[in-house]
């Protein structure tokens, strides 16, 4: 593709590794729970309807999984929960913030040939001062012409970041991992679409791939696999 792309990319187990953490705070609090009879699949589908339900209200993050920690102890724990239990799960959640930025391997060198050919703009949801620590944290901030943080990416908030950016559609990519929040709401709002599985993406970003629309849809392999098509 010779012409310059928008290329919109991911933030979150697109570029750095982030829902391991997420996974690593709920076998610790699965552990601290010590329920007699529920498995861990059984206690993660409880934590996965109380996430649903709050991300309507609070959004993403570590300090909203550290509230749904809460709230799925005091419905499941076969004990009286004392200030502590509370206090001990939190902290389960937090500790993900204290996490270093681990770089999705080629993703540094990925970008840099990439910003030197095309416009690149960092997408991501969640809580604002959160991932924008992450972008600082991560040294690839330099890279991109723009970052954007919103609190939920469907085909409107694509549709906006189009119009503010003066997108041409046809020449504009979202890259990502999240089938239901890159891939398939992109597509929807006529843009292209690049999608680079994780084999550990949130079990709530997973979803069937769509293309409705008009735009292309790349299967890559892995992240480096954008300078073949770009």
């Amino acid at each position: 593709m010779a012409r310059r792309q928008h290329l919109v990319i991911d933030a979150d187990d697109t570029l750095w590794e982030n829902n391991i953490y997420f996974e690593h705070a709920f076998a610790r609090f699965y552990d601290y729970l010590g329920h007699s009879t529920f498995s861990a699949p059984e206690v993660r589908h409880h934590l996965d309807t109380i996430e649903i339900e709050n991300i309507k209200i609070h959004g993403y993050g570590a300090e909203n999984f550290s509230r749904n920690l809460r709230q799925c102890l005091q419905a499941l724990s076969e004990r009286p929960i004392a200030p502590e239990d509370l206090e001990r799960v939190t902290e389960f959640a937090l500790d993900i913030l204290d996490h270093p930025i681990v770089l999705i391997e080629g993703v540094a060198e990925t970008l840099t040939a990439l910003s030197e050919r095309h416009e690149l703009v960092l997408f991501t949801k969640g809580a604002p001062a959160e991932q924008q620590a992450k972008i600082e944290r991560s040294g690839l901030d330099h890279l991109f012409d723009h970052a954007a943080i919103v609190r939920e990416k469907d085909v409107s908030a694509y549709e906006r970041l189009a119009a503010e950016r003066g997108f041409a559609v046809e020449l504009t990519w979202m890259v990502g991992n999240s089938p239901k929040s890159d891939i398939n709401p992109s597509l929807r709002a006529g843009w292209n679409a690049a999608f680079v599985p994780h084999e550990r993406t949130w079990s709530l970003e997973q979803t069937g791939l769509e293309n409705p629309g008009p735009g292309r849809l790349l299967l890559l392999d892995r992240f480096s696999d954008l300078l073949r098509h770009f």
